[in-house]
């Protein structure tokens, strides 16, 4: 299993990811934790995340999640064509809806865990990799699933990794660090187990 887990964009080791790439090849944005945001927005959002890895030599693509709803064995196919997946920033619960109502939560996982395929992402795409998503309403807003797409938020991660991820603490740049050192004392304080990073920060797994 390999995964490049970063608080905000590249992180400070981007040649980790590199690495982490043998053989190289395609990867496919993932974008969806910005579903709730303006087209125009979106779309510049998505354009930042493909020219900051064509800076690191690879080829990357947006795969939008919407495009997939009820058709898991169709995006099970077109991910089996990428080497890695980036997954942006934005809001996780909008993030972990999009994985479920494509399928994806449970074909990255298989994915990932036979080590086909390398997870790379930052912020929200790293906090959906928990084995739980509760906690995060302190950060993020669970609302636009329900305003979105009328049910309820998923409060269950991937459970790829062992622990609450809490990116952007002591991150004085970000507008939410001081809601991220809230959610990582609020973890201290009922023993759950978490890692925090700061901005420039990068987890290389595998």
């Amino acid at each position: 299993m390999r995964m490049y887990l970063s608080s905000f964009r590249m992180g400070d080791h981007p040649e980790r990811l590199v690495a982490l790439l043998d053989p190289p090849g395609p990867a496919a944005v993932i974008a969806n934790a910005i579903d709730q945001a303006e087209a125009g927005e979106r779309l510049e959002g998505v354009q930042r995340e493909l020219d900051a890895l064509g800076e690191l030599g690879i080829d990357a693509e947006d795969l939008d999640l919407r495009d997939y709803f009820g058709a898991p064995e169709r995006l099970a196919v077109d991910l089996a064509r990428y080497r890695l997946v980036w997954v942006r920033g934005g809001n996780t619960f909008m993030l972990r809806h999009a994985l479920a109502a494509s399928g994806a939560d449970e074909v990255l996982t298989r994915l990932v865990t036979r080590d086909a395929l390398v997870y790379g992402g930052y912020s929200a795409g790293c906090c959906v990799l928990a084995p739980s998503l509760r906690g995060l309403e302190l950060v993020d807003a669970p609302e636009p699933v329900i305003e979105t797409y009328g049910v309820p938020p998923i409060w269950a991660g991937l459970g790829l990794i062992e622990y609450a991820f809490v990116p952007h603490v002591d991150s004085p740049e970000h507008p939410e660090t001081e809601a991220c050192g809230r959610l990582a004392e609020h973890y201290r304080a009922t023993g759950v187990a978490h890692r925090t990073l700061r901005d420039g920060e990068a987890i290389v797994v595998g």
